[in-house]
């Protein structure tokens, strides 16, 4: 994987965003000594972290319904469960 520096990326954005593209590894943002940030294609940041965050949504969802069906509604009203269902907010 390849570390460029923050002033690179200012000058040449347009360079390593072609780079990124055609090779398709991670590229790590430094400034300092430190690593800051990572770019990643659109395609990588999907597989890793919304599908991450849709698998949580579903399982908050399920938990949701089990805890309904058991005659345990907590702080969550059937009415609730079914508007996360629709994707309003809960």
């Amino acid at each position: 994987m390849e570390e460029v520096n923050a002033l690179k990326i200012r000058n040449n954005l347009g360079e390593i965003l072609d780079r990124l593209d055609r090779k398709g590894d991670p590229i790590f943002i430094s400034k300092g000594r430190k690593i800051r940030a990572v770019l990643v294609t659109p395609e990588q940041f999907e597989r890793r972290f919304l599908d991450w965050q849709a698998k949580e949504d579903k399982m908050r969802f399920l938990n949701g319904v089990k805890r309904l069906r058991k005659g345990r509604k907590g702080t969550l009203s059937s009415l609730t469960v079914l508007r996360q269902l629709r994707g309003y907010e809960g």
